[in-house]
Parts: structure tokens; sequence; C-alpha cells
């Protein structure tokens, strides 16, 4: 499956670009974002002051440590403009966050962002093996979610024939593919197994279908989950990293001939691993919590925004610039049961090693008087769902509860059901956890 590899003379040069070249360049354009910010934001001039630090203070890449960080409350506490640098008038786009709580983050583009935008998705498309020409079905979500809109502008940049989907309407979704014949789809992990279930439905097989490369984004899904994707629809499956408030979809991107972990366009997000309880940097290779700092947006500089995520960076292979690795989790939604931190991608990993599971699960989260309970819910692949007793269902739960407890340390009451009977998300991110304790709140 794996796509051919690019020529040097096919990539931008900055993509190539010595070490030493790159961090000249960040630097440079450091100096700029946090002068920038500080001059036209007054909540960057009175954190700066608040913490004694002024942008003139940075000389290396390294003094970025010294100013204080940025978290998702800032952004809505300055709801819906207080956090532009340039006048209302000179915004040509507006995207929102969708929180489940709160108000929503407030994005805003200049005509320059939203091309900066543009050439970050059409390097992602090229990284994940696209080309000029080739038909791309956008099925990420169109609206005040970036997704739809941050994608289509990429494909439309690279030259690709763009159709715009979005979201829902699954049948059609998959009339569409097998009419027009996309060699590309950008769309989150967790419906493309919906569209693949769908495939099957209609009696046809996904991977007889034109597409050949896959784009995943927007919620966090394993290697086992793209082996998964990549088996049943005979494509590459690539990931590309992005949040709403660093820009939106195209912040980092996995190069299709090596799959190992999304590259950072480093020359447009300056990206930091931190400690997510001392603030700390940590060196490359270390895991923590992911934050950014933004290099050339006019209409909303971002300095180290907290994005949550928890992932490490690793060194650059197919491009000059560093990658991210898988995200684990994030570091404000790890379930705490009885004590013992888990994110859901762990019990994932353990649903995908079982032949017999599909890789649809909830996790139900209660509590029992004082202590809490979680129950995983996974289902039949649909190829043994009409051959299996209730016997042989329990015994594959009770083998899942065994690995579960044994690796990740907590127990749990796991019921497997046959095929199709988890709740599918009609269109966006699953939703894997139900808490019933309302402490779990997904962004």
């Amino acid at each position: 499956m794996e796509q051919s590899r690019l020529r040097p003379t096919d990539l931008e040069s900055i993509e190539l670009a010595s070490t030493d070249a790159l961090q000249a360049l960040q630097l440079e354009r450091m100096k700029w974002s946090l002068q920038h910010a500080y001059d036209n934001v007054p909540h960057y001039r009175a954190s700066f002051d608040a913490k004694g630090v002024h942008p003139s203070d940075l000389k290396s890449l390294s003094d970025l440590a010294k100013f204080p960080f940025l978290i998702k409350s800032d952004l809505r506490n300055n709801y819906p403009y207080g956090m532009f640098a340039v006048p209302r008038e000179q915004v040509v786009r507006i995207h929102a966050s969708s929180g489940t709580t709160g108000k929503p983050t407030v994005v805003g583009y200049t005509r320059k962002d939203i091309d900066t935008w543009a050439s970050v998705v059409a390097r992602s498309i090229k990284a994940a093996g696209g080309r000029a020409g080739d038909i791309l079905h956008n099925a990420y979500g169109y609206g005040l979610f970036t997704g739809g809109l941050g994608a289509h502008y990429g494909a439309e940049k690279l030259g690709c024939t763009v159709i715009p989907m979005s979201g829902g309407q699954t049948e059609k979704q998959v009339q569409l593919i097998v009419d027009f014949k996309p060699s590309i789809i950008m769309v989150t992990p967790s419906y493309m197994l919906n569209l693949i279930e769908e495939f099957a439905r209609q009696g046809l097989d996904a991977a007889d279908s034109s597409l050949k490369i896959g784009i995943f984004g927007a919620e966090p899904w394993t290697n086992a989950m793209r082996t998964e994707i990549e088996q049943r629809a005979g494509i590459d499956a690539v990931d590309i990293y992005g949040l709403s408030e660093v820009m939106g979809p195209g912040v980092a991107c996995e190069c299709v001939e090596s799959k190992d972990g999304p590259v950072v366009w480093e020359d447009h997000f300056y990206p930091e691993i931190i400690n997510p309880e001392t603030g700390e940097v940590l060196a490359d290779g270390e895991e923590g919590e992911l934050v950014f700092t933004s290099l050339s947006k006019e209409a909303l500089p971002i300095i180290r925004y907290r994005t949550r995520d928890l992932t490490r960076l690793l060194p650059p292979t197919s491009r000059s610039m560093r990658r991210i690795d898988k995200i684990t989790g994030r570091s404000d939604d790890l379930l705490i049961i009885r004590g013992v931190n888990l994110f859901p991608t762990q019990i994932e990993e353990l649903i995908l090693k079982q032949q017999h599971l599909a890789p649809q699960y909830q996790l139900v989260v209660s509590r029992d008087g004082h202590m809490d309970t979680l129950n995983v819910i996974a289902e039949l692949r649909p190829e043994f769902s009409h051959r299996m007793t209730e016997l042989e269902m329990d015994s594959i739960g009770r083998e899942l509860q065994h690995h579960i407890k044994t690796l990740v340390g907590i127990t749990t009451i796991v019921k497997v059901q046959a095929a199709e009977t988890i709740e599918r998300t009609a269109v966006g991110k699953a939703r894997r956890v139900i808490d019933k304790r309302g402490l779990y709140q997904p962004s």
C-alpha cells in the first residue's frame, strides 16, 4: 500500500533544511510572535508583566520557557474577541471549538492566516501521498469546526478535486465514494470504521473501492486501529494532527513513506513537551504534555498553549522537523478508577488484540457507594456474531477482563455483545466514555 517516496525536488526547501537553518527561522519568527502578542493582546501583556518577562528577553529558543502558559480558560475568559491581535475588521474568518462545557473558544484568521493554514494542510496532504489532480472525499464536518474547511482549503491549494461531503449521511457517503471514485478520504478514524461497516451492509468490500489514502485525525487512535483500517479498507492510514486554538488540522502530519508519527511543521508551530504537574520543559523523547507556540499567526497568536495532549517529541526522519508520537491521552481527561490512571486507548489496544472483537467499545464508569466501577462494553465482529453462543461470548469477555486486570491493573465488568449493537457516531468523534460520576468531560 505504501506510496512511492517524494523526490527532494517535490518538497519545500524548509522540509529539508538543516537544524541550524530551521532554528534560525524559528527564533526570528518567535521574537516577532511574542512582540506581536505583547503589543496587541491585553491578556498577554498582563501575563508577561505578571511573570516579569518581556519579549526582548527571548535571546534563544530555550528562553521561551521563561514565558507563561496559555490555557483554554484564558481563551474562554476573553470571549469572543479579546485574544485577537489585529482589528476585528482584518479578521476574515471565525471558527469556534465545540467544547462540552462553558463558552466555546473563538479562533480568528486574517487573510494571510488562511493562506498559511491552507499551505500547511496542502503540505500535509502531500506528505500523506496526495498529489495535484487527486480526488479527495472530505468527510470532516463543515461549519464552526475547523476540520472541514481546513481540509478543504488545503486540498484545493494542493490542486486536488474536492468532494465537500461533510459528515453524516453514511449511506450517501459510500454511494459517492463508489460513484466519484476518490483516491483520498479525510475523516475521523472512528467514522471511517462506520463507513467500512456501511460498505459491508451494502454488500460491498471497502478494500475494493478507489480509496488509496486515508488522512485521519480529530481524535486519538492507536496503531492497532491503523492496522484494522488499513487491512479492512485496503488503504494507507495516515495520522494528521491539529487543534482549533493553534490553527486547525495541519499542525502536523505523518509522511506516508514512514508512518512513524506526525511531523510538526516547525516553521509555523514550535512544540515543547512539559511535565503536566510542574510545567518543567522535558527533553525530546520524554513523555509529557504537548505545548505549542505559533510563529506566524496574525489574528490569534498562541504563546505556550497547553494542549493537554500527552505525547513525546521524536527526532526527524522523513523530513527535517521533529515528530510527535501517538497521542496516548489527555492530561485533563484521564480516568482515575480507584486510584489507577486509565486512558481509553489502553483498553482499545487490548480489545483490538482479541480476534473476535470489533474496534467499537464503550467504557461506562459509575459509582457504587464510595467505589468506582468500570464496565467495558465490547462487540463481536460480524463474521463471528451469528455463530457465537452466550457462553462463548462470556468466555471472550472473561479473557478481556483478565488482560485488563493484568496489564492495566483495574478490575472491570466486561460485557461482549452481538455485532453492531454499540451506538455508532453519525459524524465526528466517537463517544468512548460514559462517566456517570459526572467527572469525565472530553474536550
